[in-house]
C-alpha cells in the first residue's frame, strides 16, 4: 500500500507550473495555501495572539494570506517581514493584508509564532541576524508553526542550513517533501499537516504506509504462508532473533540452520544442527536470510556463495553485506535480493558521496539490481526501477543491539509470504517501527518480536 506522495523542490515547482499553465493563477494557489494553513493552525493552536513572519518570496506571500485569514476569524494578528516582497503574487498578498508590517528586528513576540520566511527551495541558510531573531521569537512563543518547511532547511536532503527552532506544527501543501521525513530536518517538524490546494502531483517517491496483510484462509497451510530459512553465523543469537521475528511476523514455518543447537528459541522454530546448508535446495523456501551473526571469513564466504547460488529470494544483512563489500557478487539472475545496510555498511558498499539519502539509495539499487533498505533514524527503501520510499516514524529506542536482526527477519517473512521485494521491505519496516512503538521506551530486540503479532494484526 502506497503512502503519501513526496516531491522534491524541483518536482513541486514543476507541478505548480503545470497547474498554472492549465489556468490556475499563482495568486489563486497562494490564496488556497494561506487559507488552508490558517485553518490548520487555528485548529491546532486555537485563537491565541499570533505573530506571522514573512519572507520576500511566495512563501512569505502565503504568510500574508495566513495573517489575513486569522484576522478575519477574529484573532489578534501581527506581521513582521524581512523586507519588501520580491514577487508579484507576494506583493499582492501583502497589499491585501492592508495592515502594518513590522521589521523583523523590532517586533515583539507573541504566544503563537508562524514562520513563513522561507519554504521549499532554500539553498543557503538565513542571514545570521534573521536566524537569531527567528530563534529568539520561537523561544518566547508557546506554539511555533511553520509554513511548508521551517526556515533554514534544505528541502531535498533534510540538511540544516542555519539554526532551526523546533516547531509544534508544520503545514505543507499538496505533498510531503523529503525534508519532512529525512533527518536531521525531520526532528524539527512537529505534527505535519498536508493541505490539498488542487495541484496534480505524482512521484516514484512515497512515504512508507501501513501495509495490507492477508489473513490465512481455510485452504492455507504452513508452506503457503511462507517458509523462511535463516542460515545462522557463528554468533547464532543474532540468527535466532531473525528467526523469531520471521515466525512472529506471520511466516508459516521458519528454519534456523546452525552448526550447534541454539537454545532459548521458540519450540516452533525448526532446527537442524550440523550443516548450515542442510535442505538449502528445498523449493518451498520463500525467503533465505543470511548475515546476522555471520563472520566475513572463509566459512562465511562459502555460505554466501551457496546462498547466492540457491535461486531463492535473498535477504542479506550484517555479515553478508561485509562479504559483498569485500568483492562477493549477487546472482546475475533470479529473484530480486533485499540488502539492509546501516550507514557504515552502506558506505563500505557504495561510498559516501552521491547526494541525498534518497539519491544514494536509488543509485545503489540501480547499481546492484537489488532492493536497498538504507537504515537509520530515517530509513529509505529503493528499488532498481527507481521507486523509493521513506519511513521517518522510527522510535529512537530502536538504537539497540539486535534490532536490525529483527528487521531482517520481519522483511524475510513478508518476502516468503509472496510479496515482491520492494513491497516486502516497506512492509517489514513499517511493522518493525510499529512493534517498537507498542513496546515502548527501554525496549530490547526481544520485545520487538513479542509485539510483532499486534503490529501485524493492525494490518489485516
Amino acid at each position: 500500500m502506497k503512502g503519501r506522495v513526496i516531491l522534491t523542490a524541483g518536482e513541486m515547482r514543476a507541478a505548480e507550473a503545470r497547474s498554472i499553465a492549465a489556468g490556475t493563477s499563482v495568486e489563486t494557489l497562494m490564496e488556497r495555501a494561506g487559507q488552508a494553513a490558517a485553518a490548520a493552525i487555528r485548529r491546532f493552536a486555537g485563537p491565541m495572539p499570533a505573530l506571522v513572519l514573512c519572507g520576500p518570496g511566495n512563501n512569505g506571500g502565503d504568510g500574508y494570506v495566513v495573517a489575513r485569514a486569522l484576522a478575519a476569524a477574529g484573532q489578534d494578528v501581527r506581521v513582521a517581514a524581512t523586507g519588501e516582497p520580491k514577487t508579484a503574487a507576494a506583493s499582492a498578498a501583502r497589499a491585501a493584508w492592508g495592515r502594518e508590517v513590522h521589521a523583523l528586528a523590532d517586533v515583539e513576540p507573541a504566544p503563537l509564532l508562524i514562520d513563513s520566511l522561507f519554504g521549499t527551495g532554500l539553498t543557503r541558510g538565513l542571514l545570521r541576524d534573521a536566524a537569531a531573531e527567528l530563534e529568539a521569537l520561537a523561544g518566547m512563543a508557546r506554539i511555533t508553526a511553520a509554513i511548508d518547511l521551517p526556515s533554514g532547511i534544505s528541502t531535498d536532503d533534510g540538511a540544516i542550513l542555519s539554526p532551526v527552532p523546533d516547531c509544534d506544527l508544520t503545514v505543507t501543501f499538496q505533498t510531503l517533501k523529503p525534508a519532512h521525513l529525512l533527518q536531521p530536518a525531520a526532528r524539527h517538524m512537529g505534527r505535519i499537516v498536508v493541505a490539498d490546494i488542487g495541484i496534480e502531483a505524482a512521484s516514484d517517491l512515497h512515504e512508507i504506509a501501513r501495509p495490507r496483510l492477508a489473513a490465512p484462509g481455510p485452504e492455507s497451510h504452513k508452506f503457503t504462508r511462507g517458509l523462511v530459512t535463516v542460515i545462522a553465523g557463528g554468533m547464532a543469537g543474532a540468527g535466532a532473533l531473525s528467526a523469531g521475528a520471521a515466525l512472529r511476523a506471520g511466516a508459516g514455518a521458519v528454519r534456523l540452520q546452525a552448526r550447534e543447537p541454539v537454545h532459548g528459541v521458540a519450540a516452533a522454530i525448526i532446527q537442524t544442527p550440523g550443516d548450515p546448508l542442510d535442505r538449502i535446495d528445498d523449493k518451498r523456501i520463500g525467503a533465505l536470510l543470511l548475515g546476522p551473526g555471520l563472520a566475513p571469513d572463509d566459512e562465511g564466504r562459502a555460505l554466501f556463495e551457496a546462498a547466492a547460488g540457491s535461486g531463492h529470494p535473498l535477504v542479506l544483512d550484517a555479515g553478508a553485506l561485509r562479504i559483498l563489500a569485500d568483492g562477493a557478487a549477487l546472482p546475475a539472475a533470479g529473484p530480486t535480493a533485499i540488502l539492509t545496510p546501516h550507514e557504515g555498511e552502506f558506505a563500505a558498499l557504495f561510498g559516501e558521496d552521491g547526494g541525498s539519502k534518497v539519491e544514494r539509495a536509488r543509485a545503489a539499487a540501480a547499481k546492484v539490481g537489488a532492493v536497498i533498505v538504507y537504515k537509520g533514524p530515517d530509513t529509505v527503501v529503493a528499488a532498481p526501477d527507481g521507486r523509493a520510499a521513506i519511513h521517518a516514524a522510527t522510535a529512537h529506542w530502536l538504537a539497540t543491539a539486535g534490532a536490525g536482526d529483527v528487521l531482517a527477519g520481519t522483511i524475510a517473512a513478508m518476502r516468503a509470504a509472496g510479496m515482491a521485494a520492494f513491497e516486502a521491505a516497506c512492509a517489514g519496516i513499517w511493522l518493525h517501527g510499529r512493534a517498537a512503538a507498542l513496546a515502548g521506551p527501554f525496549l530490547i530486540a526481544d520485545d520487538l518480536i513479542a509485539h510483532l503479532p499486534a503490529a501485524c494484526a493492525e494490518c489485516l
